[in-house]
Formats: structure tokens, sequence, C-alpha cells
């Protein structure tokens, strides 16, 4: 799990296969919160755990793939 405080809000996340899942809104507790105006978040916000972040730089990299993060985010803060 990368550090926190290297999430950058409006970073790109990224699946372990490089598929665009959404744009960081910011950190919110033990998860990211997902931007709702990216295309990928459908109008809506979703939450990422921070355990699922690979590395974090210019682009926040996950340990799973695009589909499965998108198939298992969170609708609200955990």
């Amino acid at each position: 799990m990368a550090d926190a405080s290297q999430i950058r809000e409006h970073a790109e996340v990224v699946g372990s296969d490089g598929q665009h899942v959404g744009t960081v809104d910011h950190v919110d507790g033990n998860s990211i919160k997902l931007a709702k105006r990216d295309a990928s978040a459908g109008g809506e916000h979703h939450w990422i755990p921070l355990s699922w972040v690979e590395s974090a730089a210019e682009t926040v990299r996950l340990n799973r793939t695009g589909a499965q993060a998108q198939e298992e985010w969170s609708d609200s803060a955990s």
C-alpha cells in the first residue's frame, strides 16, 4: 500500500492493467473518494480502499484490474 500523502487530488486512478478507473477527488479516511465528474463514475462518487493502492505518483495504480475495481468500489464512505 502506498503512503496516502502521495495521493494527489485530480490524479488519474488506473487498474493494474492500465485501465482508467477514475479521478481522485480526495483522500477520505482510509479510502480514496473518486470524483463524480469523471466519465467513468456515472455522475456519482465512488470510494476505493487505500489498501488497493499499489503505487502513487502522477498516477494512482491499483493492485487489481480496472474492471475488478469498478465491480468492487463502494458507493458510500466506509
